[in-house]
Order: structure tokens, then sequence, then C-alpha cells
């Protein structure tokens, strides 16, 4: 079984004067992913990250982004640190629906993203990242385009021993779901 992870996709994340780079495709493409990884067969987990400030648990910045399109069937998972696994029943979910293919996407890219792909990864997940379904914000000495942008190629270069990370654009990961096929 497939896993689709959307890590961070917090109202609290996406206000401010700094705006999430593309947050509109971002969100639109997260919602076509998980209609098609539903429809066949896989689970959604959406990612809830808590901590003080704006995304306290119960707070209006905690909630998910309501445009974001979720179904009875899918999970939640609450964490406290970068890594989605971390102190979280992530692993037991993904054991307990046999997901050993995963598909990330998110917020933030060089933050929750990037540490829960390697996460994954040492765990010896098949690990897909949707490259241009994940996201950030400007930083004081690079643009967000380019974070993203060294990501993708870093995560495409990743040296693991069992398994390697796949970094492809979201038209490819719903060609690839639709087929039925392994990656």
């Amino acid at each position: 079984m497939r896993a689709l992870l959307v890590v961070d996709m917090q109202v609290g994340l996406f206000e401010g004067n700094s705006p999430r780079y593309d947050a509109k495709g971002v969100i639109q493409r997260i919602n076509e992913l998980a209609r098609v990884v539903r429809a066949t067969g896989g689970v959604v987990i959406f990612i809830q990250h808590e901590d003080k400030g704006g995304l306290q648990r119960g707070t209006q910045g905690w909630e998910i982004l309501p445009i974001l399109e979720r179904a009875d069937p899918d999970l939640l998972v609450h964490k406290q640190a970068c890594d989605a696994f971390y102190e979280t029943n992530l692993a037991d979910l993904l054991e307990q629906y046999r997901a050993r293919e995963i598909i990330i996407t998110g917020c933030a890219t060089d933050f929750c993203v990037d540490t829960t792909i390697r996460a994954a990864a040492s765990r010896n997940y098949d690990v897909v990242v949707v490259e241009d379904a994940h996201t950030t914000r400007d930083k004081p000495h690079l643009d967000a385009k380019s974070i993203i942008r060294h990501h993708n190629w870093m995560w495409k270069n990743l040296i693991l021993p069992r398994n390697e990370v796949k970094v492809l654009p979201a038209a490819s990961v719903i060609e690839w779901l639709q087929s039925g096929s392994q990656l």
C-alpha cells in the first residue's frame, strides 16, 4: 500500500508577511494527489505540528488549511519535532496499513519536510518526494524557489545503501499511481 504524507499544511504556517512559495499551486497539487491516492486504495496522512505561539493545539493557527480536501478515512498524526516519526505513531500507522511506499508533500521544505524525508529513508521506506508539492518561504539569505530547487536536487542525490529517494513532479506521480505499477 502507498501512503501520502501531507506535512504541516496548517493555517499558522501560511499567515504573515512572508508568503509561502506557490502556495495555491502546492495546495491544488496536494488535493489532486490525495484524491488519486484514495481512489487507488492508498491512505492519506495529515501531519500536524504543535508548538508554542501560533501552532498551539486547538488554536486556529494549528488547524489544517481548510482549503485542503480531507476525507473520513484520512489519518492525522500530531508531532512536536521536525521529524514526523519522532515520538509519534506514524511508523505504527504505516505498519498497520502495510504502507512501504511513502509519498511526501507539505511545508516547510527546509525543515519538517526535509527531516521527515530523511527519517523515512533511514527507515528503509520507498520515498517519493513530489517536487512541486512542497513549499517554504524566503529566508534572509536565499529565496524560497532556490531553497526548493536545492532540496529537490539534494534528495535526488542522497546516498542510501538500500533505496533511493525519488523526486518527481505531481503529474508523474499521479500517472504512476493510476497505472498501478511499481515505481
